[in-house]
């Protein structure tokens, strides 16, 4: 019997055969990937595991193995609702991968993926002496995860994370919780910088929402599943950047320096502030729109 979507069960019996099923399915309906892996199979992989309860340390024999019927039942709810809904896999399995760390992911807040990342990972070097770094803010934090893994990097350092959203800090909380970092991290309800009494910063890291009203309108259906707050940002994506902008020298100290990732607005961006002298960094891994400011030009450009 050829297994289709009505019958699986019946037919596949392994693990490596769900995962060749799931696979096949996503490629036949076209599901969007970029929220956890890049391809067919990596996402299926992802949700097989999880379905019975083990991750990719699994040794790669013991695909052969057989699910029991609960187990089938599950794996077969989790693929369908990746195509049905078009659920990103992190929303589906509570957690994502982000610079080398797991966080806990659910729809309160947008899926780890900013190539912010590979800064982190290299402390900010060459841009910034990371000894500097003792106060860092992780503005439109949602999840947590770019201010955390620079907690988790530099271990020196103390780090706010700004959100105008109670349930994204709510998030973020059990993040801090999960990597045990309450004594150095906390969140912060503030609509940008206004919840942060006047705190200063040697960095300021963000990932806004900078999604033009028109680009969010045609994202594939995966991004509506994450919040609308954390995308889109105006007819040109950059009402928040705009404020990030006027703002942001007042809460940097002295030699202080501004990271924001901006992704498709940034074309927009530079043509609105041409007079700014932004540095656009480069990513060996992949990705682009991320730029850095320090507070001297900000100041000047605030003038």
């Amino acid at each position: 019997m050829t297994a289709t979507t009505s019958d699986p069960q019946q037919c596949l019996q392994t693990l490596r055969d769900w995962v060749r099923w799931g696979a096949s399915l996503f490629m036949a309906k076209g599901i969007f990937y970029g929220h956890g892996t890049d391809n067919a199979l990596d996402e299926s992989l992802a949700l097989v595991l999880h379905a019975v309860g083990l991750d990719h340390t699994l040794p790669e024999p013991f695909l052969d193995t057989r699910a029991t019927t609960t187990e089938a039942q599950k794996i077969e709810i989790l693929l369908q609702r990746r195509v049905d809904d078009r659920v990103p896999l992190a929303y589906l399995i509570g957690q994502a991968l982000f610079a080398g760390h797991n966080f806990i992911v659910t729809p309160d807040v947008l899926v780890p993926r900013s190539p912010i990342a590979e800064l982190i990972l290299d402390a900010f070097q060459p841009w910034i002496d990371p000894d500097s770094l003792e106060h860092v803010l992780d503005l439109c934090t949602g999840s947590g995860c770019i201010g955390i893994a620079t907690a988790l990097e530099l271990p020196d350092t103390e780090v706010d994370l700004a959100d105008i959203s109670p349930a994204a800090l709510k998030v973020a909380n059990q993040n801090i919780e999960r990597h045990w970092l309450g004594e150095r991290v906390r969140a912060v309800e503030s609509d940008l910088f206004d919840g942060l009494g006047g705190k200063q910063y040697n960095l300021i890291v963000s990932n806004p929402p900078y999604v033009s009203s028109d680009e969010y309108a045609a994202l594939p259906g995966e991004y509506h599943s994450e919040p609308k707050l954390g995308l889109e940002a105006g007819a040109d994506g950059l009402d928040i950047v705009r404020r990030i902008l006027s703002q942001a020298h007042d809460h940097l100290l002295p030699g202080g320096v501004l990271i924001v990732e901006v992704g498709s607005a940034a074309g927009a961006l530079v043509e609105t502030f041409p007079e700014l002298p932004f540095v656009w960094l480069e990513f060996e891994y992949g990705g682009d729109g991320v730029f850095l400011l320090n507070k001297e030009d900000l100041a000047n450009f605030n003038q």
